[in-house]
Protein backbone atom coordinates (compact mmCIF):
# COMPACT_ATOMS: atom_id res chain seq x y z
CA UNK A 1 0.00 0.00 0.00
CA UNK A 2 1.26 3.52 -0.68
CA UNK A 3 1.35 6.38 1.46
CA UNK A 4 -1.04 9.25 0.41
CA UNK A 5 -0.08 12.70 1.11
CA UNK A 6 -1.94 16.22 0.19
CA UNK A 7 0.59 18.48 -2.00
CA UNK A 8 -1.85 21.21 -2.78
CA UNK A 9 -5.17 23.39 -2.22
CA UNK A 10 -7.00 25.27 -3.78
CA UNK A 11 -10.37 27.06 -2.51
CA UNK A 12 -13.12 29.81 -2.77
CA UNK A 13 -15.63 30.21 -0.05
CA UNK A 14 -18.11 32.64 2.02
CA UNK A 15 -14.29 33.55 3.86
CA UNK A 16 -12.10 33.89 1.00
CA UNK A 17 -11.74 33.63 -2.17
CA UNK A 18 -8.55 31.62 -2.02
CA UNK A 19 -7.42 28.78 0.50
CA UNK A 20 -4.81 31.09 2.08
CA UNK A 21 -7.38 33.76 2.77
CA UNK A 22 -10.13 31.58 4.25
CA UNK A 23 -7.62 30.35 6.00
CA UNK A 24 -6.64 32.94 7.41
CA UNK A 25 -9.93 34.09 8.33
CA UNK A 26 -11.13 31.38 9.60
CA UNK A 27 -8.14 31.56 12.42
CA UNK A 28 -9.23 34.61 13.10
CA UNK A 29 -12.97 34.10 13.62
CA UNK A 30 -13.97 35.92 10.84
CA UNK A 31 -17.62 35.10 9.43
CA UNK A 32 -18.71 35.06 5.95
CA UNK A 33 -22.54 35.20 6.86
CA UNK A 34 -24.85 38.27 5.66
CA UNK A 35 -28.12 38.75 4.40
CA UNK A 36 -28.90 37.18 0.99
CA UNK A 37 -28.39 38.78 -2.20
CA UNK A 38 -28.53 36.48 -4.59
CA UNK A 39 -32.48 37.00 -4.25
CA UNK A 40 -35.50 38.84 -2.46
CA UNK A 41 -35.61 37.38 1.26
CA UNK A 42 -38.24 39.98 2.14
CA UNK A 43 -41.15 37.39 1.99
CA UNK A 44 -38.71 34.58 3.71
CA UNK A 45 -38.51 33.24 7.40
CA UNK A 46 -34.53 32.65 6.14
CA UNK A 47 -32.84 35.28 5.08
CA UNK A 48 -28.99 34.91 5.78
CA UNK A 49 -26.32 32.74 3.74
CA UNK A 50 -22.63 32.28 3.47
CA UNK A 51 -22.08 33.79 -0.58
CA UNK A 52 -19.22 34.65 -1.96
CA UNK A 53 -17.76 38.06 -2.25
CA UNK A 54 -16.41 39.77 -5.10
CA UNK A 55 -15.90 36.14 -6.67
CA UNK A 56 -15.27 36.80 -10.73
CA UNK A 57 -15.64 33.63 -12.55
CA UNK A 58 -14.11 34.78 -15.68
CA UNK A 59 -10.32 35.23 -13.75
CA UNK A 60 -10.88 30.87 -14.39
CA UNK A 61 -13.71 30.78 -17.22
CA UNK A 62 -14.23 32.82 -20.98
CA UNK A 63 -17.62 34.70 -20.49
CA UNK A 64 -19.31 31.67 -22.72
CA UNK A 65 -18.28 29.31 -20.36
CA UNK A 66 -19.73 31.11 -17.51
CA UNK A 67 -22.78 31.70 -19.16
CA UNK A 68 -23.10 27.67 -19.85
CA UNK A 69 -22.22 26.07 -16.63
CA UNK A 70 -23.34 26.39 -13.43
CA UNK A 71 -21.96 28.04 -10.84
CA UNK A 72 -20.90 24.89 -9.00
CA UNK A 73 -18.96 24.89 -11.41
CA UNK A 74 -17.76 27.71 -11.89
CA UNK A 75 -16.52 27.46 -8.30
CA UNK A 76 -14.89 24.02 -8.78
CA UNK A 77 -12.88 25.03 -11.89
CA UNK A 78 -11.59 28.01 -9.99
CA UNK A 79 -10.90 25.68 -6.53
CA UNK A 80 -8.89 23.37 -8.60
CA UNK A 81 -6.99 25.85 -10.93
CA UNK A 82 -5.38 27.08 -7.70
CA UNK A 83 -5.21 23.53 -6.42
CA UNK A 84 -2.94 22.36 -8.88
CA UNK A 85 -1.11 25.90 -9.32
CA UNK A 86 -0.47 25.89 -5.72
CA UNK A 87 0.57 22.02 -5.95
CA UNK A 88 3.32 23.49 -8.76
CA UNK A 89 2.05 20.69 -11.19
CA UNK A 90 0.05 23.21 -13.96
CA UNK A 91 2.33 22.44 -16.42
CA UNK A 92 3.82 18.93 -15.37
CA UNK A 93 3.78 16.14 -17.94
CA UNK A 94 1.90 13.83 -15.59
CA UNK A 95 -1.18 15.89 -15.06
CA UNK A 96 -3.16 14.70 -18.16
CA UNK A 97 -2.79 11.14 -16.62
CA UNK A 98 -4.14 12.03 -13.06
CA UNK A 99 -7.77 11.14 -12.28
CA UNK A 100 -10.78 13.73 -10.78
CA UNK A 101 -13.30 12.88 -8.01
CA UNK A 102 -15.25 15.98 -6.95
CA UNK A 103 -18.46 15.69 -4.97
CA UNK A 104 -21.41 17.95 -4.84
CA UNK A 105 -25.04 17.07 -3.06
CA UNK A 106 -27.12 19.69 -5.60
CA UNK A 107 -25.31 20.35 -8.55
CA UNK A 108 -27.00 22.36 -10.35
CA UNK A 109 -29.97 23.42 -9.11
CA UNK A 110 -29.57 27.11 -9.21
CA UNK A 111 -29.58 26.57 -12.97
CA UNK A 112 -32.66 24.92 -12.70
CA UNK A 113 -34.95 26.93 -10.54
CA UNK A 114 -33.99 29.81 -13.08
CA UNK A 115 -35.14 28.02 -16.18
CA UNK A 116 -37.89 26.83 -14.51
CA UNK A 117 -38.60 30.18 -13.77
CA UNK A 118 -38.29 31.55 -17.12
CA UNK A 119 -40.24 28.46 -18.27
CA UNK A 120 -43.36 28.97 -15.79
CA UNK A 121 -43.02 32.54 -15.11
CA UNK A 122 -46.07 33.59 -17.44
CA UNK A 123 -49.62 32.66 -16.25
CA UNK A 124 -51.89 31.34 -17.38
CA UNK A 125 -49.90 29.48 -20.23
CA UNK A 126 -46.45 28.62 -19.79
CA UNK A 127 -43.67 30.77 -21.36
CA UNK A 128 -42.81 29.61 -24.94
CA UNK A 129 -39.26 30.42 -24.66
CA UNK A 130 -36.78 28.12 -25.76
CA UNK A 131 -35.23 25.39 -23.19
CA UNK A 132 -31.42 26.41 -23.04
CA UNK A 133 -29.36 23.34 -25.38
CA UNK A 134 -27.36 23.14 -22.01
CA UNK A 135 -29.48 23.16 -19.33
CA UNK A 136 -28.60 19.25 -18.98
CA UNK A 137 -24.86 19.26 -19.17
CA UNK A 138 -24.78 22.12 -17.51
CA UNK A 139 -26.51 20.84 -13.80
CA UNK A 140 -25.60 17.17 -13.62
CA UNK A 141 -23.13 16.40 -10.40
CA UNK A 142 -20.29 14.70 -12.55
CA UNK A 143 -19.72 18.48 -14.49
CA UNK A 144 -17.61 19.74 -12.02
CA UNK A 145 -15.34 16.89 -12.45
CA UNK A 146 -15.58 16.44 -15.85
CA UNK A 147 -15.09 19.48 -16.06
CA UNK A 148 -12.30 20.38 -14.48
CA UNK A 149 -10.66 17.36 -16.28
CA UNK A 150 -11.44 19.34 -19.52
CA UNK A 151 -9.93 22.90 -18.18
CA UNK A 152 -6.66 21.08 -17.31
CA UNK A 153 -6.30 18.30 -20.19
CA UNK A 154 -6.90 15.16 -17.39
CA UNK A 155 -7.51 11.91 -19.00
CA UNK A 156 -7.46 9.47 -16.26
CA UNK A 157 -9.87 8.40 -13.40
CA UNK A 158 -13.01 10.46 -13.44
CA UNK A 159 -15.93 10.34 -11.58
CA UNK A 160 -18.57 12.68 -9.87
CA UNK A 161 -19.93 11.86 -6.28
CA UNK A 162 -23.54 12.72 -4.41
CA UNK A 163 -23.65 11.76 -1.24
CA UNK A 164 -25.43 14.77 0.57
CA UNK A 165 -23.54 16.69 2.73
CA UNK A 166 -21.00 13.80 3.21
CA UNK A 167 -20.05 14.19 -0.56
CA UNK A 168 -16.80 16.10 -0.79
CA UNK A 169 -15.34 13.91 2.14
CA UNK A 170 -15.95 10.68 0.19
CA UNK A 171 -14.29 12.41 -2.80
CA UNK A 172 -11.41 12.96 -0.86
CA UNK A 173 -11.73 9.36 0.46
CA UNK A 174 -12.28 7.56 -2.41
CA UNK A 175 -9.13 9.28 -4.11
CA UNK A 176 -7.09 8.13 -0.90
CA UNK A 177 -8.07 4.65 -1.60
CA UNK A 178 -7.16 5.28 -4.92
CA UNK A 179 -3.68 6.13 -4.47
CA UNK A 180 -3.15 3.97 -1.44
CA UNK A 181 -3.92 0.74 -3.86
CA UNK A 182 -1.44 1.58 -6.26
CA UNK A 183 -2.76 4.14 -8.87
CA UNK A 184 0.13 6.19 -10.77
CA UNK A 185 -0.73 9.95 -11.46
CA UNK A 186 -2.04 12.19 -8.40
CA UNK A 187 -5.74 12.68 -8.11
CA UNK A 188 -7.73 16.29 -7.50
CA UNK A 189 -10.39 15.63 -5.21
CA UNK A 190 -12.99 17.29 -2.99
CA UNK A 191 -16.49 19.28 -3.05
CA UNK A 192 -18.66 22.24 -5.02
CA UNK A 193 -21.73 23.82 -4.20
CA UNK A 194 -23.75 26.47 -5.18
CA UNK A 195 -27.41 25.91 -3.48
CA UNK A 196 -28.04 29.72 -2.86
CA UNK A 197 -31.54 29.93 -4.68
CA UNK A 198 -35.22 29.92 -3.24
CA UNK A 199 -36.25 26.32 -3.82
CA UNK A 200 -32.91 25.40 -1.57
CA UNK A 201 -33.98 27.41 0.78
CA UNK A 202 -37.12 27.17 1.14
CA UNK A 203 -36.75 23.14 1.27
CA UNK A 204 -33.99 23.19 3.87
CA UNK A 205 -36.22 25.30 5.71
CA UNK A 206 -39.62 23.27 5.25
CA UNK A 207 -37.43 20.62 6.58
CA UNK A 208 -36.72 22.28 9.80
CA UNK A 209 -33.00 22.24 8.97
CA UNK A 210 -32.54 26.48 8.59
CA UNK A 211 -31.60 29.04 11.02
CA UNK A 212 -34.26 32.02 11.29
CA UNK A 213 -31.72 33.88 12.57
CA UNK A 214 -31.49 37.41 10.75
CA UNK A 215 -27.48 38.27 11.58
CA UNK A 216 -23.88 36.81 11.53
CA UNK A 217 -24.34 35.05 14.54
CA UNK A 218 -27.29 32.52 12.85
CA UNK A 219 -25.02 30.08 12.94
CA UNK A 220 -24.18 28.98 16.18
CA UNK A 221 -22.96 25.05 16.37
CA UNK A 222 -22.82 23.86 19.91
CA UNK A 223 -24.95 26.69 21.71
CA UNK A 224 -28.09 25.97 23.69
CA UNK A 225 -30.02 28.67 21.36
CA UNK A 226 -29.02 27.17 17.60
CA UNK A 227 -31.95 26.56 15.57
CA UNK A 228 -30.48 25.48 12.66
CA UNK A 229 -27.94 25.60 10.05
CA UNK A 230 -26.74 28.60 7.44
CA UNK A 231 -26.41 27.78 3.75
CA UNK A 232 -23.88 28.25 2.29
CA UNK A 233 -22.05 28.01 -1.22
CA UNK A 234 -17.92 27.34 -2.57
CA UNK A 235 -15.22 24.52 -3.31
CA UNK A 236 -12.90 23.08 -1.99
CA UNK A 237 -9.81 20.91 -4.09
CA UNK A 238 -7.13 18.79 -2.27
CA UNK A 239 -4.23 17.05 -4.60
CA UNK A 240 -3.33 13.62 -3.56
CA UNK A 241 -0.44 12.02 -4.67
CA UNK A 242 1.96 9.05 -3.53
CA UNK A 243 4.11 10.27 -0.51
CA UNK A 244 7.64 9.20 -2.57
CA UNK A 245 6.44 10.89 -5.52
CA UNK A 246 5.81 14.01 -3.64
CA UNK A 247 9.17 13.65 -1.89
CA UNK A 248 11.22 12.74 -5.23
CA UNK A 249 9.74 16.04 -6.45
CA UNK A 250 10.33 18.22 -3.51
CA UNK A 251 6.45 19.02 -2.84
CA UNK A 252 5.04 20.67 -0.30
CA UNK A 253 3.53 18.40 1.64
CA UNK A 254 0.56 19.43 4.26
CA UNK A 255 -0.18 16.20 5.80
CA UNK A 256 -0.73 12.44 5.28
CA UNK A 257 -4.07 10.94 4.98
CA UNK A 258 -4.26 7.75 6.71
CA UNK A 259 -7.97 6.70 7.41
CA UNK A 260 -11.38 6.79 5.84
CA UNK A 261 -14.54 5.91 7.14
CA UNK A 262 -17.82 5.64 5.00
CA UNK A 263 -20.96 4.33 6.67
CA UNK A 264 -24.65 4.20 6.29
CA UNK A 265 -26.66 4.37 9.55
CA UNK A 266 -29.53 2.61 8.03
CA UNK A 267 -32.07 4.21 10.05
CA UNK A 268 -34.09 7.57 9.21
CA UNK A 269 -33.91 9.70 6.21
CA UNK A 270 -32.96 13.19 8.22
CA UNK A 271 -32.38 11.99 11.87
CA UNK A 272 -28.88 11.41 12.44
CA UNK A 273 -27.71 7.83 14.30
CA UNK A 274 -24.63 8.28 16.86
CA UNK A 275 -23.84 4.72 16.41
CA UNK A 276 -23.86 5.32 12.67
CA UNK A 277 -21.57 8.23 13.18
CA UNK A 278 -19.42 6.40 15.97
CA UNK A 279 -19.05 3.51 13.48
CA UNK A 280 -17.54 5.67 10.31
CA UNK A 281 -14.94 7.35 12.99
CA UNK A 282 -14.07 3.71 14.25
CA UNK A 283 -13.68 2.82 10.50
CA UNK A 284 -11.06 5.60 9.59
CA UNK A 285 -9.22 4.98 12.98
CA UNK A 286 -9.04 1.10 12.75
CA UNK A 287 -7.69 1.83 8.92
CA UNK A 288 -5.38 4.32 10.59
CA UNK A 289 -4.07 1.92 12.94
CA UNK A 290 -4.49 4.57 15.73
CA UNK A 291 -5.72 4.48 19.02
CA UNK A 292 -8.59 6.53 20.79
CA UNK A 293 -5.72 8.38 22.84
CA UNK A 294 -3.81 9.51 19.51
CA UNK A 295 -6.23 11.88 18.43
CA UNK A 296 -5.30 15.71 19.65
CA UNK A 297 -8.29 17.18 17.33
CA UNK A 298 -11.44 17.11 15.75
CA UNK A 299 -12.70 18.89 13.28
CA UNK A 300 -16.88 18.74 13.93
CA UNK A 301 -19.58 18.62 11.07
CA UNK A 302 -21.05 20.79 13.89
CA UNK A 303 -23.85 22.10 11.24
CA UNK A 304 -25.74 24.15 14.14
CA UNK A 305 -28.77 21.95 14.36
CA UNK A 306 -30.26 21.37 17.79
CA UNK A 307 -30.53 17.30 16.79
CA UNK A 308 -27.53 17.18 14.41
CA UNK A 309 -25.08 18.81 17.17
CA UNK A 310 -26.41 16.43 19.90
CA UNK A 311 -25.75 14.07 18.23
CA UNK A 312 -22.63 14.32 17.18
CA UNK A 313 -21.67 15.47 20.67
CA UNK A 314 -22.78 11.36 21.45
CA UNK A 315 -21.35 10.53 18.83
CA UNK A 316 -17.77 11.75 19.91
CA UNK A 317 -18.39 10.79 23.35
CA UNK A 318 -19.70 6.72 22.50
CA UNK A 319 -16.52 5.89 20.75
CA UNK A 320 -13.84 7.78 22.36
CA UNK A 321 -15.64 7.36 25.98
CA UNK A 322 -14.04 9.07 29.17
CA UNK A 323 -11.00 10.56 26.39
CA UNK A 324 -13.79 12.50 24.55
CA UNK A 325 -13.41 15.51 26.97
CA UNK A 326 -9.99 15.69 26.80
CA UNK A 327 -9.82 16.45 22.73
CA UNK A 328 -10.33 19.99 21.28
CA UNK A 329 -13.65 20.26 19.08
CA UNK A 330 -14.40 23.10 16.46
CA UNK A 331 -16.96 24.03 13.88
CA UNK A 332 -15.83 26.19 11.28
CA UNK A 333 -19.16 26.02 9.75
CA UNK A 334 -19.85 28.95 13.00
CA UNK A 335 -17.83 31.07 10.31
CA UNK A 336 -18.62 29.76 6.91
CA UNK A 337 -22.27 28.53 7.22
CA UNK A 338 -23.10 25.06 6.10
CA UNK A 339 -21.44 24.73 2.13
CA UNK A 340 -22.78 20.85 2.08
CA UNK A 341 -20.28 19.29 -0.22
CA UNK A 342 -17.81 21.76 -0.10
CA UNK A 343 -17.42 21.83 3.65
CA UNK A 344 -16.30 18.54 4.03
CA UNK A 345 -13.51 19.20 1.78
CA UNK A 346 -12.90 22.86 2.86
CA UNK A 347 -12.61 21.37 7.25
CA UNK A 348 -10.56 18.81 5.97
CA UNK A 349 -7.76 21.00 4.78
CA UNK A 350 -8.50 23.25 7.92
CA UNK A 351 -7.42 20.26 9.09
CA UNK A 352 -4.35 19.77 7.44
CA UNK A 353 -3.18 23.41 8.36
CA UNK A 354 -4.50 22.81 12.13
CA UNK A 355 -1.86 20.22 12.18
CA UNK A 356 1.01 21.71 10.05
CA UNK A 357 0.79 25.04 11.78
CA UNK A 358 -0.52 24.41 15.91
CA UNK A 359 -3.09 26.59 15.68
CA UNK A 360 -7.26 25.38 16.08
CA UNK A 361 -9.58 28.06 14.67
CA UNK A 362 -12.52 28.45 16.93
CA UNK A 363 -16.08 27.93 16.85
CA UNK A 364 -17.50 31.46 16.98
CA UNK A 365 -21.19 32.51 18.25
CA UNK A 366 -20.75 29.96 20.88
CA UNK A 367 -22.17 31.96 24.21
CA UNK A 368 -24.17 29.68 26.35
CA UNK A 369 -23.32 25.49 25.82
CA UNK A 370 -25.85 22.99 25.24
CA UNK A 371 -26.10 20.74 28.58
CA UNK A 372 -26.14 17.70 26.16
CA UNK A 373 -23.13 19.33 24.26
CA UNK A 374 -20.44 18.95 26.79
CA UNK A 375 -16.78 18.38 25.16
CA UNK A 376 -13.95 20.83 25.19
CA UNK A 377 -15.48 23.31 21.82
CA UNK A 378 -12.44 25.68 20.83
CA UNK A 379 -14.43 28.89 21.79
CA UNK A 380 -11.31 31.25 20.80
CA UNK A 381 -8.44 30.45 18.45
CA UNK A 382 -6.17 28.19 20.41
CA UNK A 383 -2.59 27.28 19.93
CA UNK A 384 -1.64 23.11 19.50
CA UNK A 385 0.17 20.46 18.80
CA UNK A 386 -1.55 18.01 16.62
CA UNK A 387 -0.02 14.94 15.09
CA UNK A 388 -3.42 12.94 14.56
CA UNK A 389 -6.78 14.53 13.66
CA UNK A 390 -10.03 13.29 12.13
CA UNK A 391 -12.22 15.55 10.59
CA UNK A 392 -15.79 14.29 9.86
CA UNK A 393 -18.91 15.04 7.89
CA UNK A 394 -22.39 13.01 8.19
CA UNK A 395 -25.57 13.24 5.66
CA UNK A 396 -28.99 12.95 5.03
CA UNK A 397 -29.92 9.89 4.75
CA UNK A 398 -27.88 8.61 7.20
CA UNK A 399 -24.30 8.95 5.06
CA UNK A 400 -21.57 9.45 7.43
CA UNK A 401 -17.59 10.17 6.35
CA UNK A 402 -14.64 10.54 8.38
CA UNK A 403 -11.20 11.16 7.57
CA UNK A 404 -7.87 10.67 9.77
CA UNK A 405 -4.77 12.36 9.25
CA UNK A 406 -1.09 12.75 10.11
CA UNK A 407 1.00 15.57 10.79
CA UNK A 408 4.15 15.46 8.33
CA UNK A 409 6.95 17.84 9.36
CA UNK A 410 8.95 17.32 6.12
Amino acid sequence: MKRVVVTGVGAVSPIGNSFSESWQNARSGVSGIQLIRRFDVSDSKWKVAGELKKFDAEKFLSSRETIRLDPFVHYAVAAALMAVEDALITNHPSLSSGGVIIGSSRGGISTLEKELQKKYSSRPAPCTSRTSAYLMPATTISMASSYVAQKLGIRGYCLGISNACASGTNAIGEAYRLVRTGYKNRVLCGGAEAPICRICSEGYGAAGALSEGNDSSASRPFDRTRDGFVLSEGACILVLEDYEAALKRNAKIYGEVIGYGNTTDAFHQTKPSPEGEAEAVKAAMDEAGLRVEDIHFINAHGTSTPLGDKTETKAIKLFFGGYAYKIPVTSVKSMTGHMLAASGSLEAAFTLMSMKEGILPPTINLKELDPECDLDYVMESRKAEIEFAISQSFGFGGVNAVLAFKRLDA
